[in-house]
Formats: structure tokens, C-alpha cells, sequence
């Protein structure tokens, strides 16, 4: 007996569209939406978690300007302000009464006209949401996962636009993920165009060596908000961080190894191209910064509560 494996859109709920509340199955775009036939879009990706005050929202702020220079690069004009954005995806929570949620913001462009060119296109800003676990899966949280190098190259400046989460950029990282599952890893890491450590499909990358961070500088990567919050985190905890470049000898000969990203959180990793690091075990200070960070996202430590947003009934709660 065969069964029908469940769609995202089968799902019961609300999605925001362009100013109000739909139900999830009429929130549709045209087959011959100029998006999905270049990729002429941008998205995000955003986290709810479950504190003991209510769901709230982790940087909320930082992903929607995020959003906003995303389409803004991409030369998309968006009718909606920042403020109205945020407001947005806390009704997305709120109308689905979601405790941990995964929020998907994407702004794409109608079927005004094929063609590349973009400039009389009308603009639809959808926001999605739906519950979802660990994406790399719970087992790697705790007892890390095997990545493969990628054959394939990160986009780089000389491309694309390598800041903005452009949806056909990710055409890349699609591919990239084919290859190393194909490989028997779960994910892929992605080297720049010269050979230097780039990140992960959907992730960012950090080493540990002799107790100190390492990860690659900014220039060709999406600089992670994840990222940025380990940076944070870790040197709040007296960690060093080292900015620079990392070579793939730099990555076997690693004490421990991380990837950071809204979805995969902080997921370890334990081996990459067959080779072992450090242990073949989640790495201590991994942990540490693991711990962190759901303390924080999780509302269980306060000095980080100005990254949590609550909807407004919930914060006049907290006040």
C-alpha cells in the first residue's frame, strides 16, 4: 500500500497575502508567474519559539530589513514597510496559534509577461508558516552529521548578488544538497571560486581550534543572522573569534566544527570528506555555544530578550 506524503500547502491555517489573512490552500501564484520561471523573487527565513511568556519571534527586526535589502538588491519594489512586515508575521503566529514555528516571508513578481525584463511586473508579498523540527534532524543537534565538499562553487560577486537571499540564487545550493545526499552525507559545503571555504547549502560554517572560533569573512557568504549571534554569543562568553579565510586543510585538521543557520540552528558536525573531526563527537565548546544559543532563543536567558519579539498582547504581559 502506497500513502500520499503530506504537502505543505494541505495544511489547515492562515497565510498573510499582501496586507490580510488567507487560507493557506488559496494562497496561489499564477503558473506563469515571472518568479517561478526566473527565480525573480526573495525570501526569508525566520524562527518562532516557545518561551514560557508565549511564542516569540527570534530577531525579528534584523531578518525583515533583511528581507527589505534583499528586494531592494534584487530591484523589487515592495508596497510594505518594515513595521508593517514585522506586524505581519506576528499575526502569521498568532491566526495559527503556533508555539515553535518555522516563518516563510517571499516576495515574488506576477504574471504580468514572460521575459526577462522585470520593470511593469506587480509585486506579491506572501507570509507562510508551519511547525518544523530540527532540519538537519534531532540526532545531529546532539551527535553532529557528515558533510561532503561540494564540486560546485559558491556564487560569488562577479555573478550574482551574494548578500541578497535571491530565490534563484538557490539553484546553487539546490544542486550542491542533490550531490552530497547523493554521496551519503546529509549536507554540502560550498568552497568560493578560489577554492577558499565558503558555507554551507543553507548554513554558515565555524571551526574550533585550540578553543577558538573560526569562520570565513563575510565578503562571499550570506552573513548569517545565526551567524552573527554565535559571534556574539561566543565572545560575550570570552571566546575568540577568528574572521578569515579557511582552507580545506584548515577544515580536516579542525578540533570541532559547526554550522549556524535559522533552520539548522547550531548542528555539528563530526565528519567531513570521510575524514573524522576531532573526536567524532559534538565538540564542548559547540555545545557550550549550542546551549547558549537555545537558552536564548528559547527566552531562558534575559540578557538576550531585546532578539525575542512577542505579539503586543504578550508584551504588555512582560512590561
Amino acid at each position: 500500500m502506497t500513502t500520499t506524503k503530506q504537502k505543505l500547502s494541505d495544511q489547515k491555517g492562515y497565510v498573510w497575502c499582501d496586507g490580510k489573512l488567507i487560507d493557506c490552500q488559496d494562497a496561489n501564484v499564477h503558473v506563469l508567474s515571472h518568479s517561478l520561471h526566473y527565480g525573480s523573487g526573495v525570501f526569508e527565513g525566520v524562527r518562532a519559539y516557545k518561551t514560557k511568556a508565549g511564542p516569540a519571534i527570534f530577531r525579528l527586526a534584523d531578518h525583515t530589513r533583511r528581507l527589505l535589502n534583499s528586494a531592494k538588491v534584487a530591484n523589487i519594489s515592495v508596497s510594505f514597510d518594515q513595521e508593517q512586515l514585522e506586524t505581519a508575521q506576528l499575526e502569521v503566529i498568532m491566526a495559527n496559534k503556533f508555539d515553535n514555528a518555522y516563518i516563510r516571508p517571499l516576495i515574488v513578481l506576477d504574471d504580468t509577461a514572460l521575459g526577462i525584463d522585470t520593470s511593469n511586473h506587480g509585486v506579491q508579498v506572501f507570509i507562510a508558516g508551519f511547525p518544523w523540527g530540527a532540519y538537519l534532524g534531532e540526532d545531529g543537534l546532539e551527535k553532529g552529521i557528515k558533510v561532503g565538499v561540494s564540486s560546485y562553487r559558491r556564487i560569488n560577486p562577479n555573478s550574482s548578488m551574494c548578500h541578497a537571499k535571491i530565490c534563484g540564487n538557490y539553484i546553487n545550493s539546490v544542486l550542491a544538497k542533490r550531490e552530497a545526499i547523493n554521496n551519503g552525507f546529509a549536507e554540502a559545503l560550498l568552497l568560493d571560486a578560489e577554492g577558499y571555504v565558503a558555507e554551507g547549502t543553507g548554513e554558515n560554517i565555524f571551526l574550533v581550534r585550540d578553543n577558538r572560533l573560526i569562520t570565513p569573512p563575510a565578503e562571499n557568504i550570506l552573513d548569517g543572522i545565526t551567524r552573527q549571534t554565535i559571534i556574539t554569543l561566543a565572545r560575550d562568553q570570552g571566546i575568540e573569534v577568528n574572521i578569515c579565510r579557511i582552507s580545506r586543510d584548515d577544515l580536516y585538521a579542525a578540533d570541532e566544527a559547526f554550522f549556524t543557520g535559522t533552520a539548522a540552528e547550531v548542528t555539528p558536525i563530526t565528519v567531513i570528506d570521510h575524514r573524522t573531526i576531532g573526536d567524532g563527537k559534538r565538540g564542548l565548546v559547540t555545545k557550550k555555544l549550542q546551549d547558549e544559543y537555545f537558552a536564548c532563543v528559547y527566552g531562558r536567558n534575559v540578557n538576550y530578550n531585546h532578539w525575542l519579539t512577542w505579539p503586543q498582547t504578550q508584551q504588555k504581559q512582560l512590561a
